[in-house]
Parts: C-alpha cells; structure tokens; sequence
C-alpha cells in the first residue's frame, strides 16, 4: 500500500485504509482531499472523503 496522505493508504487492488475507519473499498464517487482544522489555535491538516454527486442521470 502506498501512503497518499498521513493515515491514509491506498493499494492497486482498489482497498484502502484509513486510521479512524479501518479497510474499505474505494469507489468512483469518492474524493480524497486534505480538510484544514484548527486544534488549539494551529491550522492542521487531515485527510478526509468527499463523495462526487454526479447528476449526469436527471433528464
């Protein structure tokens, strides 16, 4: 597995692990970015999943 952010790893065959959910599957929807968060007054950053909501479907 190749490590893409902190605490969060990714490997060729599709699974993932991340610290606080454990193994998963990725899918297309998903987006992995960095969030910001201030933790006692200092910026820090943290891997989070953002899903995609594709509407292409509606007519």
């Amino acid at each position: 597995m190749k490590q893409q952010f902190i605490g969060l790893q990714h490997c060729k065959c599709g699974m993932s692990w991340k610290r606080d959910i454990g193994f998963f599957e990725r899918t297309n929807e998903m987006m992995f970015c960095l969030e910001r968060r201030y933790i006692n007054g200092k910026p820090k950053q943290r891997p989070t999943i953002r899903y995609n909501k594709d509407d292409s479907g509606d007519t």
